[in-house]
């Protein structure tokens, strides 16, 4: 049986058209100019094109970064690319690494630590609200490369139940209400990351950590901005995504 994974498609055509679609899932795929009948993009190996009305569009495997910002379903706002990729680099994770990570919101996140600690390694993600848990749990077995994560719809303030985990990563209101707890989870000099949208936030983090034994190594805001694909006329695009959040990074000293 294939995985969700392997049965998503990214369809690209011009004027910057993309759509990720599910060859698994019988239906019409609509297009700017027609449609496909998905057994029929099954066909079709990625990296090879159709034509609709003298329109060429080709077919891709769909990556993750596309699943997240294309695909997936979202209630909540999620860890973007820009910040992910990074905070996978700072937490140190590497395939075999066990690692945690609490509030799972619609699981974007989630995916990306699942295919970073790969299948000898393992996840454990905790949500508190019982909606978000659904839809990420939805998600998850929606694309899901690797069967290495273990969700918990419950708060960590009952308790985290895993032990000496490498790396611990907080998305949640209040972490500084919550840093004691993750650090019983954590092995020595194990890594934790944070992500808040407010200075405030951070300012509370910051003390918290101090009190708990933390070495803090960052904090930091990531910003990209985005290029106009036009050789003749090459420029920033007029829009961007500012402000997404602030990264907090430290490790757990003594025992």
């Amino acid at each position: 049986m294939q995985s969700g994974f392997s049965t998503k498609r990214v369809i690209i055509g011009p004027d910057g058209f993309k759509k990720v679609v599910d060859i698994a899932s019988p239906n019409k795929v609509g297009l700017p100019n027609g449609q496909i009948d998905s057994t029929e993009l099954a066909e079709i190996k990625p990296g090879n094109s159709f034509e609709i009305k003298d329109t060429v569009y080709y077919v891709l495997n769909c990556d993750t970064y596309d699943y997240v910002m294309h695909y997936l379903k979202r209630k909540t706002q999620v860890v973007y690319p820009k910040e992910g990729a990074y905070i996978l680099m700072r937490l140190d994770v590497f395939p075999g690494k066990r690692v945690g990570e609490a509030g799972t919101g619609s699981g974007a996140f989630t995916v990306c630590l699942s295919r970073a600690v790969g299948p000898q390694g393992q996840v454990y993600t905790y949500e508190q609200r019982e909606d978000f848990y659904k839809l990420a749990e939805k998600n998850l077995k929606d694309f899901l490369e690797f069967d290495n994560v273990i969700m918990y719809n419950k708060s960590i303030e009952e308790g985290i139940q895993e032990r000496d985990l490498d790396a611990f990563f907080l998305d949640v209101r209040e972490p500084w209400e919550v840093i004691q707890i993750v650090r019983e989870a954590l092995k020595p000099a194990g890594h934790l990351g944070i992500i808040v949208p407010t200075t405030n936030q951070v300012s509370q983090t910051l003390i918290s950590l101090e009190k708990n034994s933390f070495y803090i190594s960052e904090v930091v805001e990531i910003m990209m901005r985005k290029y106009k694909l036009v050789p003749e006329r090459l420029r920033p695009k007029d829009l961007m995504v500012g402000h997404t959040g602030y990264l907090i990074f430290a490790r757990k000293l003594g025992e």
